[in-house]
């Protein structure tokens, strides 16, 4: 599990590589992703925007923005969790994301949030150590 806190909102990443879609002779791999947000902080926020930067194992880049997450712009009262799961599909056996929210706090504040940076490996790819 990755993790990572940004004014006392953590988010935390469970990536899981999916083989009955993916196809090492099509150069398709897919991995879904599990991701928890909880506010231990003492004001209530809105989950606004996304920003992905997506990296295949080639080194290329795929940028994805949008509204909210899976369709919601969840609200988080303190101590409250949104739990939400999503895909990727990348032309390599393995890649990484990193990304950012953009949060807005009930005084009207906007403010952005890590989203820790993961691994994206599928049993096809050999990792080498140097």
């Amino acid at each position: 599990m990755y993790r990572a806190v940004t004014r006392q909102i953590e988010v935390t990443v469970e990536p899981n590589f999916v083989p009955e879609q993916s196809s090492a002779d099509r150069s398709r791999y897919f991995w879904s992703y599990t991701i928890v947000i909880t506010n231990s902080g003492d004001e209530t926020v809105q989950l606004k925007t996304r920003h992905w930067i997506i990296t295949d194992a080639s080194g290329r880049q795929q940028e994805v923005k949008g509204e909210g997450v899976v369709g919601e712009q969840p609200i988080l009262a303190p101590g409250e969790r949104f739990e939400y799961t999503s895909g990727v599909p990348l032309t390599t056996a393995s890649g990484f994301m990193t990304g950012r929210y953009q949060m807005v706090s009930e005084s009207g504040e906007r403010f952005e949030i890590d989203v820790p940076t993961f691994s994206l490996d599928s049993p096809d790819y050999k990792r080498v150590l140097n």
